[in-house]
């Protein structure tokens, strides 16, 4: 068990680095003062690339940090007013007066590139906006968080089977099959749909949302985990049938193509996904207003799977992902696995008070910042090392990589050492 010395430093460590270096980093560079919103384009050095294209993720993501320190206390006001003005540039230039919903990609002025749905997106602009709403009163964000449930449930969801449609066309009908992904499901987005209802429902308190919260975790544990290993599966059929994950032409990250070029195999998992779901799940239960205990079992086996097979012992940090029942093949880490396994292992040994999560916890957290904090450029995380610590792909920041995860797993690792 961790002294009070020990967790003392770690708490101060962190609220140093948050308030000091990681949220400045973003504070100072992202806002765009010629065209409003955000620019998120940073080499390893923290210097802007050139590339100045704002997809709605990054608009929407960067509103929710600003929120999100602000509502935990951070900020001093500044992350309020950021959190505005990334409001209104959302606002202005990505909802689909049409159709209903957020399109996917604009142009620096806010100029629509492309109108796709793109569930992900979507289940941030729920998030986000709840987020908004709940750090700064503005009636905007409620109005926003409401108007996106209400295209989802009229035009996301999947009467016949149950979840929600992820890839679609500007009026929403499904993409194609295959590469463009309308014929598949993925735990990632039923995850953030979940994420973003336990939100929601924070917000309201509405019966309606509460029912729908309850419908999706009911479907993701009795439907997306493998029923022997409780681990994730990473896509499906439309019917929830399992199959291995491919690449989508519409992405949102920078996963590593499949090793055949094709396809994931069917059993692999991810660490960062798994645990991030188990601390996600926790934190419905405590907004639902019921017993953690209730899911112990269920994020039980997420956690000591993540523990088993995805922390490098001997080098530090959490692999990207592997077999549900063999150690990984690729040894590689990425910035967002790391993120998550912060929160999650803080969370298992809350739960518990069995020390292995503490010693995973504190096994991450060291690589983190030997490795992945680039101080030298700011104060950001790299994307992607070896398994040594080297990086791979030494972006701070892009289309995709924002301040979601990073500032996101500090906040929340903050909260937690203060339980501690």
């Amino acid at each position: 068990m961790p002294d009070a010395t020990e967790v003392a430093d770690l708490l101060a460590r962190t609220e140093t680095y948050l308030a000091d270096t990681l949220l400045p980093f973003w504070i100072e560079r992202s806002p765009d003062s010629q065209h409003g919103g955000f620019l998120t384009y940073f080499d390893r050095n923290g210097e802007p690339t050139g590339e100045t294209t704002k997809t709605f993720l990054m608009q929407i993501r960067m509103l929710y940090t600003m929120a999100s320190a602000h509502r935990a206390g951070y900020g001093y006001g500044e992350c309020a007013a950021l959190a505005r003005m990334g409001a209104d540039f959302i606002l202005d230039h990505y909802w689909d007066a049409e159709h209903d919903g957020w399109i996917w990609i604009a142009d620096r002025a806010g100029r629509p590139i492309n109108r796709d749905k793109v569930g992900y997106g979507q289940c941030f602009g729920i998030y986000a906006m709840s987020e908004y709403y709940l750090a700064t009163n503005d009636p905007r964000g409620r109005d926003a968080a409401l108007r996106t449930y209400a295209a989802v449930s009229e035009h996301m969801a999947d009467t016949q089977h149950g979840g929600f449609f992820e890839l679609m066309q500007p009026d929403w009908q499904p993409q194609p099959g295959g590469p463009k992904g309308g014929d598949r499901k993925s735990l990632d987005v039923h995850m953030h749909m979940m994420e973003a209802l336990t939100t929601l429902y924070e917000m309201t308190g509405h019966p309606t949302h509460r029912r729908r919260l309850l419908e999706i975790i009911d479907l993701i544990l009795t439907r997306m985990l493998h029923r022997r290993y409780g681990t994730g599966y990473m896509q499906f059929s439309v019917d929830f049938e399992p199959l291995p994950a491919i690449l989508f032409d519409t992405t949102w990250g920078r996963d590593a193509e499949p090793q055949d070029g094709v396809a994931r195999p069917l059993d692999l998992t991810s660490y960062g996904h798994n645990v991030e779901l188990a601390w996600l799940l926790l934190q419905a239960a405590d907004v639902l207003g019921e017993p953690r205990e209730r899911y112990r079992e269920v994020v039980g086996r997420l956690f000591d799977h993540a523990i088993e097979f995805g922390v490098d012992r001997e080098h530090g940090g959490v692999y990207v992902e592997g077999p549900t029942d063999a150690p990984p093949t690729e040894s590689q880490k990425q910035f967002w696995q790391q993120a998550e396994m912060l929160v999650g292992m803080l969370d298992a040994y809350l739960l518990t008070g069995e020390q292995r999560y503490w010693d995973a916890f504190r096994n991450v957290y060291e690589f983190v910042f030997a490795r992945f904090v680039n101080l030298a450029g700011g104060g950001e995380w790299y994307e992607r090392l070896d398994r040594h610590g080297r990086p791979i792909d030494d972006a701070l920041a892009h289309a995709w990589k924002i301040s979601y995860h990073t500032v996101r797993s500090m906040i929340q690792t903050i909260q937690r050492l203060q339980q501690l």
